[in-house]
């Protein structure tokens, strides 16, 4: 007997669950108007994902509890009664213990399977991550068997996210339990490269179970992380079936029992590397400004690389209507840093204004008397203050330019170019910024439109202008080196020895990684921003501030 099966992409806002619950209901409408039997949602689709400590309020969990009874009555108002429908929420043990240690309230991270207006089983997330951006320890109780459902006379054994990529578990039991299909229903944020592990891992787990995955993903951003969708099909013999577009809601339709070797399988090729974090980054900033409610954004526009990247990111996010820009020229500003700026205005359509720190500046001075890096600085807060009064009395959510080369070694200024809302670039290497920067030009000129950052943005020395004649490179390497140290300090964890070892001059790496520690407490100030490698500052790096290790 055939099942069609949908595997549906929402993009949740957290704690939202009237919200979340009405696009459930929308797009199960969709899924049941094509034909499906069983519809899959991604874990915690009814509350959004992460919840953090949301999931530690005995308000939130009761809520989400009688949400998804809710959910399954209002299914089945809907017509939908015949369908079953899994999708994830923030469930509880039945007696919760209260100890020291242990989650208030006894949450989990669990699914539940719908029909006939009635939850008819749940589950609970065995495998608990607590490594990288995830804390599920500190939140959650484990659940400790498993869950089977007939479905259409097809045994389905259900999974949560991390319970695939742990042996044992769910993928034992679906074996087992001589299931048919796995549903997985899944959390997992954006990281370059992460698509092909992904698929890699349902093709062995699928293997191993001696089951069809379905794989369903979440989508959106949420904070500093970004879920990318792409959910997928894979059978037994560990051949993908169907996979869904990257980073769009959608339902993916497939009939399985139906499929023979000649049939078109509905396969959405994965983005190249640069279009796919060009996406994760608009998408990202897209959801943070408007879940949050911002109507628009402004940004200080220098004429350099980094301004013209997030002015064209949040274009291509938002609108040119809801971008504004801002000119601030001091003493020490070349003339093409302004000219730079309008270019990028009139390619993009965003609005951009100049006001000059100049008058400020020598107020300042005058009443401080200051030189060296304490005058440098002293402009860079002037441009971070006005931006943030353009805020306060216009509106605007304040974007943070600087990338992630800076950010490491503290080549920023704290309550200056550090200020603002959010930070688009802040997992952004500064090669990579050049890279994105490029391939936007090119994707542009291909599509007949104007190229939007100017190439002189492109091709000019990086400066900081806060001094006659700066160059960044007065106090930095070459960043394709300092990029390269960075990446295997930062992202791998590799000592300075092991660093040494690979043909860094030994002076550079000591001085790299001195900067680097001793920046953190620069970056716990930084805006949030979004993560797009391995290991992003904050969420998953995390040294103490106070640190005499030197490794």
């Amino acid at each position: 007997m055939t099942l069609h099966v949908a595997l549906a992409s929402t993009n949740p806002i957290v704690g939202d669950l009237a919200g979340n619950a009405g696009k459930i209901r929308r797009m199960t409408a969709e899924a049941v108007h094509n034909g499906a039997d069983l519809i899959l949602f991604g874990e915690m689709a009814l509350t959004g994902y992460p919840v953090e400590d949301l999931a530690l309020r005995d308000d939130f969990q009761i809520a989400s509890r009688d949400a998804v009874h809710q959910l399954a009555r209002d299914l089945a108002a809907d017509g939908f009664g015949e369908v079953t429908v899994i999708v994830g929420f923030l469930g509880a043990e039945s007696k919760p213990q209260h100890a020291y240690g242990y989650p208030s309230g006894g949450p989990q991270n669990s699914a539940a399977a719908i029909h006939h207006g009635e939850v008819i089983a749940t589950y609970a997330k065995h495998f608990l991550p607590n490594y990288g951006v995830f804390d599920e320890a500190r939140y959650f109780v484990p659940g400790t068997g498993p869950t089977v459902i007939t479905v259409n006379r097809h045994r389905v054994c259900l999974a949560i996210c991390e319970d695939l990529w742990r042996e044992g578990g769910p993928v034992q039991w679906a074996r087992e339990a001589n299931a048919d299909v796995l549903a997985v229903l899944n959390a997992s944020p954006y990281e370059v490269g992460k698509d092909n592990v992904r698929l890699e891992l349902c093709q062995r787990r699928a293997q191993q179970s001696g089951s069809t995955i379905l794989y369903t993903n979440i989508v959106g951003g949420q904070d500093e992380l970004v879920f990318d969708g792409g959910s997928m099909i894979v059978n037994p013999e560990g051949q993908l079936l169907a996979r869904a577009q990257q980073f769009t809601e959608t339902v993916l339709h497939l009939e399985l029992g139906a499929i023979n070797m000649n049939a078109e399988l509905p396969v959405s090729p994965i983005l190249d590397s640069l279009e796919e974090v060009w996406s994760a980054l608009t998408l990202s900033l897209r959801d943070y400004v408007n879940k949050n409610g911002f109507r628009s954004v402004v940004l200080g526009a220098s004429g350099g690389i980094d301004s013209a990247v997030v002015a064209t990111l949040a274009v291509d996010s938002l609108g040119a209507d809801r971008v504004y820009a801002v000119a601030m020229p001091s003493p020490y500003s070349s003339e093409h840093s302004v000219a730079d700026a309008y270019s990028l205005a009139e390619n993009t359509g965003l609005s951009i204004r100049t006001i000059p720190i100049e008058p400020m500046f020598n107020s300042y001075m005058n009443s401080l008397e200051l030189s060296g890096l304490a005058e440098e600085n002293l402009q860079a807060r002037i441009r971070g203050t006005t931006l943030m009064a353009l805020s306060n009395s216009e509106g605007h959510l304040v974007l943070a330019t600087g990338n992630k080369s800076e950010l490491s070694v503290g080549y920023s200024t704290i309550y200056g170019d550090a200020v603002g809302g959010f930070a688009p670039i802040k997992d952004i290497s500064k090669t990579l910024v050049w890279d994105l920067a490029r391939w936007r030009n090119q994707r542009a000129a291909a599509n007949g439109e104007t190229p939007p950052i100017p190439e002189n943005s492109i091709t000019k020395e990086p400066s900081a202008e806060l001094r006659p004649d700066q160059r960044d490179t007065d106090s930095l390497p070459d960043y394709q080196i300092l990029d390269s140290i960075l990446d295997s300090y930062v992202h791998h964890d590799n000592s300075a020895g092991e660093l040494i070892a690979r043909g860094f001059d030994s002076e550079l790496v000591h001085r790299i990684i001195r900067l680097t520690d001793a920046a953190e407490y620069k970056r716990r100030q930084y805006p949030p921003g979004t993560k797009i490698t391995l290991k992003s500052f904050g969420r998953d790096r995390r040294l103490p501030i106070t640190n005499h290790w030197r490794g």
